[in-house]
């Protein structure tokens, strides 16, 4: 005969049940079950790879004082005095430090960084000095063969599915490749450039869609007028505030343009999520509102010389070897002439990670790295077997 369930027996099966689904979702994700971190971009996520190539020390960060902060004991190519946005991104996914693809002996089942330091989308930005967006996608390619190769077909594909590719490239086609590049300011106006760079950018996307990647997360452009070495530029840096206008507005309509496609690539291809930023108003808002983020100073480069130290001499490897450097990186948004400081890195991290939609949309990073996680909750959810407990 049927027996009555009690309130205890109800609460064993509820118990029971919660227990079984935590530990799907948490206990059986062995370490090579994580989702992967694919980097590509330039010096504002690059981990090292341009130490290994032959170029300018205008591109390299591996010498002092950047890594001031001893995190890794010493310079390792980022330009930053630590960590950059990447390596926290990777610690709240559970990741080792992402290795830079040219590091020898790299293993690559966590991820690779392609990055490289004055990379742009377009292959004029800074060539043969840094490592070209679509050279990167070539530098993929070769991981994917080896991942191929080492793990067998079946596992490389779902390795590639389920990383997550983050994005952070730009701002050198605008600084160098049209600022200060004369005859592409004379051939191209500023709409018909920046739809060159986002064309081009859209084909990375789409070749990296082809190859099995899913999930995208993006940095888009700051306010590059308001970097310490375009406010330097700047003539009228007394009058109106410091910012270099023109630059601003080049970020902003390569920003929106950006959104537009990444709109468009969302309803087009089939289970492509992403994550943007709105760093641009983010980062505004902490360089007139340092005090309120823990900083005593949003326009000045810690390291560096000259006005707003925007002279980018830092490490004295360039050809003005005198430079001043700071007591304090942490009460500076800015390390360089161009690049944060660690401190602005992790507070960036942890919105992408899990900001409110007025900072990253219409995914987070999170949601990104835990789809798969997220997944198996409703699938036990709809199994009727489970419903019909209840």
């Amino acid at each position: 005969m049927a027996r009555a369930i009690s309130h205890f027996d109800c609460f064993s099966i509820c118990v029971t049940l919660a227990l079984t689904i935590s530990c799907r979702v948490c206990g059986s994700a062995p370490l090579q079950k994580r989702s992967p971190l694919f980097v590509l971009g330039d010096s504002a996520v690059d981990s090292g790879n341009n130490n290994y190539i032959d170029t300018s020390p205008g591109y390299r960060a591996n010498y002092r004082p950047y890594g001031q902060n001893g995190y890794f004991g010493e310079p390792t190519g980022r330009f930053s005095n630590g960590r950059v946005v990447v390596d926290f991104v990777a610690e709240y996914a559970g990741l080792p430090i992402i290795p830079p693809f040219l590091q020898p002996s790299a293993e690559f089942i966590d991820g690779v960084n392609f990055a490289s330091g004055g990379a742009g989308v377009l292959p004029e930005t800074n060539r043969g000095q840094a490592i070209h967006l679509q050279k990167q996608v070539n530098n993929f390619e070769e991981v994917q063969k080896s991942l191929t190769q080492k793990y067998g077909e079946a596992r490389a594909r779902e390795l590639i599915s389920e990383a997550v590719y983050f994005i952070s490239i730009g701002s050198n086609d605008y600084m160098g490749g049209y600022l200060r590049n004369p005859k592409m300011q004379e051939d191209y106006s500023h709409e018909q450039y920046v739809g060159m760079v986002i064309g081009n950018l859209t084909k990375t996307i789409l070749v990296l869609y082809e190859k099995g990647g899913r999930k995208f997360g993006f940095l888009s452009l700051s306010p590059l007028g308001c970097l310490p070495a375009l406010r330097a530029l700047n003539h009228k840096a007394d009058t109106d505030g410091g910012c270099f206008e023109e630059a601003c507005a080049l970020a902003q309509a390569h920003n929106n343009a950006l959104k537009l496609v990444l709109t468009s690539l969302e309803h087009r291809l089939k289970g492509f999520k992403y994550c943007i930023s709105n760093f641009y108003d983010w980062l505004l808002d902490r360089i007139n509102n340092h005090s309120q983020y823990g900083f005593k100073d949003g326009m000045n480069a810690c390291c560096g010389t000259g006005p707003f130290g925007g002279i980018f001499t830092c490490g004295g490897t360039r050809d003005i070897p005198d430079y001043q450097l700071c007591d304090r990186a942490d009460d500076y948004l800015w390390w360089d002439s161009v690049h944060p400081t660690e401190k602005l890195h992790q507070q960036l991290a942890k919105a992408l990670w899990n900001g409110p939609p007025s900072s990253v949309g219409p995914y987070n990073l999170q949601d990104l790295f835990l789809s798969k996680d997220k997944l198996i909750i409703e699938d036990e959810v709809d199994d009727p077997d489970i419903v019909s407990v209840f």
